[in-house]
């Protein structure tokens, strides 16, 4: 017997031959991200379901030397949750076990296989809310969540998941098991391994519960589009409405995805005229903010307001289906980028000159958070496995002190600008860390380093 064959006996002996996946054809979507421009073969999909069986899977792969990558609900933009040259992919979907609310804390404590959905009905029904919300939370995990850093559409009012993260569970690179779940708000012994887990990209151990902040409900909302000549409008209008206390989320468009989402959808946009951007406010309060939100925006000219569910939903949707119509397009090179709030309108016409530079045919749609100078690029056009618009792109992000990743990580998509981005020192640092967890580097290989 091979010593591949005997591993995948043993993997078999833990999780069950129904939860040992080794035919192609149910392999297959397991082998290739949302954008369909990474992935690659698995040797099997393994899919445990508890950490006891997580912790021995983990172990044979140590002792057998077989790398694994870690995957979630398979949201991911950048490689980082697929395999690529053979790996077993471990995934978490059924970790899905939800404690009930903690009340007097404000806490949930939630498995890496829970979707951002469930989730969020699981502590509504409890009288709270989840501070991070997500496009994707229909199929986005907590596990991933953790492992990204994820950020999202509310992270100006109450910060992305490390903010989030209270303590978690997780099984490391030799098959044992981290468990910090007491939930204390102060705990100052030692190395904080949640922090550091969190944002890891299944690179230093793979998360497998999380105690999670809540926050109080805000039943009041408000959704408001305003028409804008320009994005150094758009930036001058956020920086105003930043000081109130109702401002939930600040999303930024422009009239060629908005004119793409409602060729697509179907969906009637309900500002007349030409704009140069579009700015959609949220406001969020015990009481309906519509007023107060209002008042901010008299001096606008080209407003829609709702405070209705269906109207807000409508408003919303002009946003977050960006995202389905730039996909059926074909495949898209997105880049999730951030650069300094004060350069953001600098770099949204910097990019639509670097990219029709570089590749003429191109047609780049933006999107993104205003508010934290996180914007999406999306490029149209070029071959999936060409990387001169890429390069270019994340070559003026850098120039402009920004940051080749926001919130989708580093995964394989972005490993060669790793350097360039966070400088060498850093970039030692962690890799320190990593050998030392993971001297096999057996743990996601090719996500943020070279493989060993």
């Amino acid at each position: 017997m091979t010593e591949s064959h005997a591993s995948l006996a043993a993997l078999r002996r833990i999780v069950g031959d129904s939860h040992l996946l080794t035919d192609p054809s149910l392999r297959a979507g397991y082998e290739v991200d949302w954008t369909r421009r990474f992935g690659g073969p698995a040797l099997a999909v393994a899919r445990p379901a508890d950490v006891e069986e997580l912790a021995g899977v983990v172990k044979v792969c140590a002792e057998a030397g077989v790398a694994i990558v870690p995957q979630g609900g398979n949201t991911g933009l950048v490689g980082g949750g697929v395999p690529r040259n053979g790996e077993l992919v471990v995934s978490l979907a059924r970790l899905r076990d939800v404690e009930p609310v903690d009340g007097l804390a404000g806490e949930a404590l939630a498995g890496a296989g829970v979707t951002l959905a469930a989730l969020q009905q699981h502590v509504r029904a409890a009288g709270w809310e989840f501070g991070v919300d997500l496009g994707a939370r229909d199929s986005a995990t907590i596990g991933g969540m953790v492992a990204t850093n994820a950020g999202g559409l509310h992270l100006l009012r109450y910060g992305g998941m490390r903010a989030q993260v209270i303590g978690l569970e997780a099984v490391l690179a030799d098959g044992s098991v981290v468990r910090r779940l007491s939930g204390l708000a102060k705990d100052n012994t030692g190395y904080d391994l949640a922090g550091l887990l969190t944002g890891s990209e299944g690179t230093l151990g793979i998360v497998t519960r999380a105690r999670l902040r809540l926050v109080p409900p805000l039943p009041g909302r408000s959704v408001a589009l305003v028409g804008l000549p320009n994005t150094a409008a758009a930036v001058s209008l956020v920086a105003r409405l930043r000081r109130a206390p109702w401002l939930l989320a600040a999303e930024l468009f422009f009239p060629d995805g908005l004119e793409l989402v409602a060729r697509h959808s179907g969906a009637r946009p309900p500002l007349a005229g030409p704009h140069g951007a579009y700015l959609l406010v949220e406001a969020a309060a015990e009481r309906d903010p519509t007023d107060e939100m209002a008042a901010a925006l008299q001096e606008e000219s080209s407003v829609v307001l709702a405070s209705d569910p269906a109207g807000r939903r409508r408003l919303w949707e002009l946003r977050e289906r960006h995202t389905e119509a730039i996909g059926a397009q074909g495949i898209a090179h997105k880049l999730d980028i951030g650069v300094p709030v004060a350069r953001l309108a600098e770099f949204v016409e910097r990019v639509q000159e670097t990219v029709s530079r570089t590749d003429p045919t191109a047609r780049t749609i933006l999107y993104g958070h205003i508010a934290d100078g996180n914007l999406h690029v999306n490029v149209l056009g070029p071959a999936a496995d060409d990387e001169r618009v890429d390069d270019e792109v994340l070559e003026l992000v850098i120039q402009m002190a920004g940051t080749v990743s926001a919130e989708h990580g580093v995964g394989v998509a972005k490993r060669r600008w790793f350097a360039a981005d966070r400088g060498a020192a850093d970039l030692a640092a962690m890799r320190a860390v990593k050998d030392a967890l993971d001297p096999r580097g057996i743990l996601n290989p090719g996500v943020l380093f070279e493989p060993s």
